[in-house]
């Protein structure tokens, strides 16, 4: 190569000292210099390693062409650390690839390692059809990804885009840090009692004693309600003890739920909430963190750049994230009341903001996105009375949220002389409020052995109103035919 230039620099120069040469001649030396200086330049383009200078045999030495082409080292196992969206990760041997000339080096991750550092593997089309220990084409699969490896500190830098991380809402804790606590034996008391002296009358006396008792062993809790009732007079004297209820339950982490076996009592979620002895098997919205609590909607928006996102409601900072550039989701905010319009600030790097609103209402029914709630129960009615009747029942409900604010939602009772059937939806139509409405069919046996059936439906509306500080609600509670009877109302014929 330096040959080549010093050869460009002699011709040159004869070229200005021989002035006195015809015009014609020089034109004559012009292509040689155009072609000459061309393939100086072309020359320069393309770095070339010569495996010559290292020995006399090219084949005994090591590829240099990953050097050409940018690479700062060659392709191997490394161990790096990996920062995932700006955050420390992990640290882990990594196998690095050659990729195409423009690439580098390109990381080998499993679909295994990336759903371990947070990705949502189910959100990447085509991921889950590769076999689980095949290199992932990071590039071709993630859209708007960036692959960084800064060899001088050992770290592998990737940034993906916020729609497709596995979403781990604000306040929650991994199941497998959960505990069950120690074993331990419970009492729980209330006592209470008077003596009341009349000269005329005597005296009387009376006492109460509340007795809450319970059992913690492993992962099962048993509790047990009694009461003991004293009274003493000139006309009688009474010493009665009640058994309340008691029961036996414990938690199914997997389901986020908890069993129930004994005397409990059912929720009111679609149907009247009754009392019962037997089994049940329910969402338990205690096991969830606060951020999944309630109903509160989905906010979808796109980043330019590394972004931060703030959410307020009525004037107040609810929520705020940094989110990486793409597409993100925000689905884990708190329920605040009944609603409340939602501002969302979508602030870049550069100093320019996004400004938009969330239309926010909610009614009971209502359940975030994705979110599903229900509850199995089987046993038999318990009316507090012993001349009711007590039925053998099955109770089961279920309410699931879809996109766009709708919930879905819906149960059926079945006893041996009455049989029911609801369906409803609920929706968060934005600036209209939200709403939810269901119809209830249901056939009865009464003691007379006549039937009845009817219908009756229930409408809930409300709407808030930011600017002026108003909560409108409006509660067509339940609208019912004249043949329409409910399980309880069976019971107490």
């Amino acid at each position: 190569m330096s040959y080549l230039k010093y050869g460009l620099y002699y011709l040159g120069s004869q070229c200005i000292r021989r002035n006195h040469l015809r015009p014609t001649r020089i034109l004559a030396r012009i292509p040689l210099f155009v072609l000459l200086t061309s393939q100086t330049f072309s020359a320069q383009a393309e770095l070339y390693f010569n495996p010559r200078f290292l020995s006399d045999d090219p084949t005994a030495v090591a590829d240099l062409s990953g050097f050409e082409n940018g690479q700062e080292i060659p392709p191997g196992t490394y161990r790096v650390d990996i920062y995932l969206n700006d955050g420390y990760m992990t640290t882990r041997d990594v196998t690095f690839n050659a990729g195409d000339k423009d690439k580098g080096l390109l990381p080998c991750l499993t679909r295994g390692q990336l759903a371990s550092m947070g990705v949502s593997t189910g959100s990447v089309a085509g991921l889950k059809e590769l076999p689980a220990d095949s290199c992932v084409p990071l590039i071709e699969m993630i859209e708007d990804i960036t692959i960084r490896f800064d060899v001088a500190q050992q770290r592998l830098y990737l940034t993906i885009p916020q729609a497709f991380m596995g979403n781990r809402a604000r306040g929650s804790i991994p199941p497998e840090l959960w505990d069950d606590g120690i074993n331990a034996l419970l009492l729980n008391y209330n006592f209470t009692g008077n003596n009341v002296h009349n000269d005329v009358g005597g005296s009387s006396n009376y006492a109460y004693l509340n007795l809450q008792t319970g059992l913690n062993l492993g992962a099962w809790r048993l509790r047990d309600n009694t009461t003991w009732s004293y009274s003493s007079g000139a006309a009688n004297n009474e010493n009665q003890w009640q058994h309340i209820n008691t029961w036996l339950e414990r938690d199914i982490t997997p389901l986020r739920s908890r069993l129930t076996l004994g005397d409990s009592y059912t929720n009111g979620d679609i149907f009247d909430g009754i009392n019962f002895r037997g089994a049940q098997l329910a969402s338990d919205d205690n096991m969830l963190p606060d951020s999944q609590k309630g109903f509160a909607p989905v906010i979808h928006g796109i980043a330019r750049g590394t972004a931060q996102v703030s959410v307020k409601q009525n004037g107040y900072e609810i929520y705020q994230s940094t989110v990486p550039p793409g597409p993100f989701t925000i689905n884990d905010l708190y329920a605040a009341g009944n609603g409340g319009d939602l501002q969302v600030t979508i602030k870049e790097a550069d100093g320019s903001s996004q400004v938009f609103t969330v239309p926010y209402s909610s009614v009971p029914v209502l359940q975030r996105e994705g979110h599903t709630r229900y509850a199995v129960t089987a046993g038999e009615y318990r009316s507090g009375s012993n001349q009711q009747e007590k039925p053998k029942f099955f109770q089961g409900t279920l309410l699931h949220g879809l996109p766009a604010g709708w919930t879905l939602y819906g149960g059926t009772q079945l006893a041996d002389r009455y049989r029911a059937f609801n369906l409803g939806v609920g929706k968060n139509m934005g600036d209209l409020g939200a709403l939810s409405l269901d119809i209830t069919q249901a056939n009865a046996t009464l003691p007379d052995d006549s039937d009845r059936q009817g219908q009756s439906v229930r409408f809930l509306y409300n709407k808030s109103l930011t600017d002026t500080g108003t909560n409108i609600q409006l509660v067509g509670y339940r609208y019912s035919t004249r043949g329409y009877f409910s399980f309880a109302d069976t019971c107490l014929l």
